[in-house]
């Protein structure tokens, strides 16, 4: 052997992978005893495992391994690209390429964890969104609640009943109900101010999921006389497509 292949330097990473045969990993267990550059090595490849390891990695795209082994059987082994790598033992050789193998793993599953974190970064904004949104909706509320003018006003629907609080003042109703039934099909609740003249003018939606709702009516309350609801196909619609649940009347 040549000193090189004697070096018991180049078994670190091997070590820290468990890939050398146990007479080698018994004579490198003995160098590394009195080694301190081998037990810094060590310590860092088993670091970088276990982070490796701790990755959720991709999926294997359709087809990598027969172009990776179709471009192996293109490549001449025996050329090394710098003269100084010829006379390089096989042991070298193979542990440069493991290196290089380790490298190229680590920089596609850096990019996974890139895009974990980009992705967790997203829902985190989305969650504050949410949260900031929540907030905003009640604040609204309550300013209607709490108005010196407001009046509360109540009315049966078909399943339940209905309460709407009105603020001449800010111009803006709350509406909530209780006993509405979960819809299917996508369908949801919407709200409708009546005006003195009959007409009709669209004040929101709401979920079909029968969960107790309250809300700000949409647009200026203005001389609404009494708030509807209906079921409505999903997004709602310009013009009550059903007979109303119930109406509130707004006379006091």
């Amino acid at each position: 052997m040549t000193p090189l292949e004697d070096d018991p330097h180049l078994d670190a990473a091997a070590y820290a992978l468990h890939a050398l045969p146990p007479a080698e990993e018994a004579a490198f267990l003995n160098h590394l005893a009195g080694c301190e550059q081998c037990s810094g090595d060590v310590a860092g490849f088993q670091a970088t495992t276990a982070r490796l390891a701790a990755v959720e990695t991709a999926s294997v795209p359709p087809g990598l391994r027969a172009r990776v082994l179709d471009a192996v059987s293109h490549t001449r082994q025996e050329q090394q690209r710098e003269a100084g790598e010829r006379g390089l033992p096989l042991k070298a050789r193979g542990l440069r390429l493991a290196l290089a193998a380790s490298i190229t793993a680590a920089v596609g599953l850096g990019g996974v964890a890139a895009w974990q974190h980009a992705q967790a970064d997203d829902a985190r904004a989305r969650a504050t969104q949410v949260r900031e949104e929540a907030r905003e909706a009640q604040d609204a509320i309550t300013d209607v609640l709490t108005a010196p003018d407001a009046t509360l006003h109540t009315g049966a629907l078909s399943d339940g009943a209905a309460a709407v609080v009105v603020s001449r003042q800010k111009a803006e109703a709350v509406f909530t109900a209780h006993g509405l039934p979960a819809l299917t099909g996508g369908k949801v609740y919407e709200l409708w101010y009546a005006e003195p003249t009959g007409d009709l003018r669209a004040a929101g939606l709401l979920p079909g999921s029968g969960d107790r709702p309250a809300r700000v009516l949409d647009g200026p309350l203005g001389d609404a006389v009494a708030v509807g609801i209906t079921v409505e196909p999903p997004g709602g619609s310009p013009q009550p497509t059903t007979e109303p649940l119930g109406i509130v009347s707004l006379s006091t």
